[in-house]
């Protein structure tokens, strides 16, 4: 009678453990979004200037990933209460196509992320300043403890707002859609650029922004080879930005924007080509200033000199080079450039596909 009372025992005994162990692992999984939740506010609490939070954590153990909600970063000194960083959904996890390559790196994908600098906030702080790139770096692989390999951005925006100018300044690009990938250089060892990043948007007057080229991240200055173009925006989307620095007005017309920038060994070189297309200024029967009028008439007769006839278009090309601590603009060539597409070849609307990585090989 012991012995079977015993055998019953142990038997129960046998039992309680495992079924302790996954009670345990149950608790343990229900507290675990609050523990890296609370992880990842003290995370986004050490860099010095800034104030962050995020509004929930959702995790999916099975795929090795978690989703962060509602993420905010306010520069503790600002101005005003728009956050820096607001992004409402960024999901991070393993790269499983990678993993069987026999690397363990993380993507990230992003939903409607915003990116806000408003120039008073960031210029008037001073604890913010503090902030150098190894606390960005350090929160960054804090948050994603291993390497990133893929980053995927969908209807992003980013503004960029001066508050002090009359009236205020507003340049900001929306419907970002951005993709990145090999940036930790799983595959294609062998090239010198070896991570891809192509990316579109729509910029102020509905302009189309396409952004396209090859990096080497893993550099401490990442080299790259990247084509930009800014085609089909409309001439009056920036007049706060032409009546700010110019002083003049467009009543109608395009504004197209190209360039190609290559950087080798932290030494640059590309350039940057405006275009104002079939552009008319507003009249001079405008409200304004008789010195308004008249500075608007002068840039109205230069812009009739200066454009290409056959065309329509008034644009130039600034070369870029230099040292990046030292980068410089050929002023001369952009002058002799307005007169070249005015009179003598009128530039093409598009990137012009002469600057390549090697380009910017930097000459003893």
């Amino acid at each position: 009678m012991n012995a079977k009372r015993k055998r019953r025992h142990l038997k129960k005994k046998r039992y309680i453990i495992p079924v302790s162990i996954i009670f345990a692992l149950i608790i343990f999984r229900l507290f675990l979004p609050l523990i890296v939740k609370n992880y990842v506010n003290k995370t986004l609490n050490n860099i010095p200037g800034y104030n962050g939070h995020v509004e929930d954590i959702d995790l999916a153990l099975w795929r090795g990933a978690y989703t962060i909600d509602g993420l905010i970063l306010i520069n503790e000194e600002a101005q005003t209460d728009t956050p820096l960083l607001d992004f409402p959904k960024t999901d991070i996890s393993i790269e499983w196509k990678s993993l069987l390559k026999g690397k363990v790196v993380s993507e990230i994908e992003m939903q409607s992320p915003k990116f806000n600098y408003i120039f008073e906030d960031q210029q008037d702080s001073t604890s913010a300043e503090n902030a150098d790139a190894e606390d960005w770096t350090k929160a960054l692989t804090d948050l994603v403890p291993i390497d990133i390999n893929r980053l995927q951005i969908y209807n992003g925006a980013a503004n960029f707002v001066q508050l002090s100018t009359d009236p205020e300044l507003d340049m900001f690009m929306q419907k970002i859609n951005l993709q990145a990938t090999n940036l930790s250089n799983v595959v294609n060892t062998e090239k010198k650029l070896p991570s891809n990043i192509k990316a579109t948007a729509v910029s102020i007057g509905n302009g189309n922004v396409h952004l396209n080229g090859n990096l080497n991240l893993l550099k401490e200055i990442p080299d790259m080879d990247l084509d930009f173009s800014l085609e089909k925006a409309n001439a009056t989307g920036i007049n706060d930005l032409t009546r700010q620095y110019a002083g003049v007005d467009f009543e109608s017309g395009t504004f197209e924007l190209y360039s190609e920038v290559a950087i080798n060994d932290a030494y640059m070189k590309g350039y940057i080509k405006p275009m104002f297309i079939n552009t008319k200024l507003i009249g001079k029967n405008d409200e304004g200033g008789l010195l308004k009028k008249l500075w608007e008439g002068f840039v109205g007769v230069f812009k009739f000199i200066l454009k290409n006839q056959g065309t329509d278009t008034l644009a130039t090309k600034v070369p870029i080079e230099g040292d990046l601590n030292n980068v410089k603009s050929g002023i001369l060539p952009t002058i002799l450039n307005i007169f070249e597409n005015a009179w003598i070849n009128a530039f093409k609307n598009s990137v012009n596909e002469e600057i390549n990585f090697e380009d910017a090989k930097r000459e003893d």
